[in-house]
């Protein structure tokens, strides 16, 4: 086995090489927009049971308002519910793509965390190969000490190794 003449990298090499760490969060978060916010606001909050409790409480109390409430005091008939149904898909029309649009910026968001991961493991890839390559220079050293003081290095990690000494 030949002994590498010179050490591998170090690993303040490779650290001074890559650029700093960033938050990515940060940097996405700071360029939405006021409507942007909005829109991934929104999109948080109607993905929740708190929304859907919401909008069965107000369909439960619309619906029993109208249906067990005195005549004079029905402001939807019952059985066609048209006022109902009127509001709930305005409801409906205007949560659809404004929840397209939160979703759309949360898969940006989503992309950009996943470069940052990607980047991230290349950096601590970059960082083992050094370690190993010291490792690897350190054993080609202990070898080459082993084999000018006359011992076998093979002899050692076997009888290490089959527990004789």
């Amino acid at each position: 086995m030949t002994t590498p003449t010179t050490p591998p990298s170090s690993i303040e090499e490779i650290i001074k090489q890559r650029p700093p760490l960033r938050n990515v969060n940060k940097e996405v978060k700071e360029k939405l927009t006021r409507l942007d916010q909005l829109a991934v606001w929104i999109t948080d909050r109607v993905g929740t049971m708190g929304f859907f409790l919401v909008i069965f409480g107000w369909t439960v109390c619309w619906l029993g308002w109208n249906l067990l409430a005195p005549k004079e005091m029905q402001f939807d008939s019952p059985m066609g519910f048209v006022f109902w149904l009127f509001i709930s898909n305005l409801i409906q029309i205007m949560l659809m793509p404004l929840i397209m649009v939160g979703q759309n910026i949360q898969g940006h968001h989503a992309e950009k965390r996943a470069e940052s991961d990607l980047e991230i493991n290349i950096k601590a890839e970059q960082e083992v190969e050094v370690i190993l390559r010291h490792l690897e220079y350190q054993n080609s050293l202990l070898i080459a000490m082993l084999q000018k003081l006359g011992v076998d290095p093979a002899g050692v990690l076997t009888d290490k190794t089959s527990g004789q000494r």
